[in-house]
């Protein structure tokens, strides 16, 4: 996650991006979240979400949208050490979205303003 994280970051600074795609299965409760047959979308916009379930249909990969709520989620991520904390505080809120919130949050610091 540490490394996906860094070279989200580094496209963003350097290569002048209006949308960065992360395929990555971040973590094992993505599965929990939609099952064996859907993929998850994280979307920082309503309507990259929708375009993105709709070319699932229209594709065969069916795509489900998770929950993207940085301001109910990131305090799972809270540290006393350091700005972030590489796991979430519980495993019960929502791990698949708090694993692409952290992505998200190192996009954030690098001043990225894109999708």
């Amino acid at each position: 996650r540490l490394v996906l994280a860094d070279g989200v970051a580094h496209v963003a600074a350097k290569l002048n991006c209006d949308l960065i795609v992360d395929m990555a299965t971040l973590t094992g409760a993505q599965g929990v979240s939609t099952g064996i047959h859907h993929a998850l979308i994280l979307a920082n916009t309503e309507e990259l979400e929708r375009d993105v379930i709709a070319a699932g249909k229209a594709s065969g990969d069916m795509v489900h949208p998770g929950l993207f709520a940085p301001e109910l989620l990131m305090h799972e991520f809270d540290s006393e050490f350091a700005d972030l904390k590489n796991s979430v505080a519980n495993r019960n809120n929502a791990q698949s979205s708090c694993a692409g919130l952290f992505i998200h949050q190192h996009l954030v610091q690098c001043g990225y303003t894109g999708i």
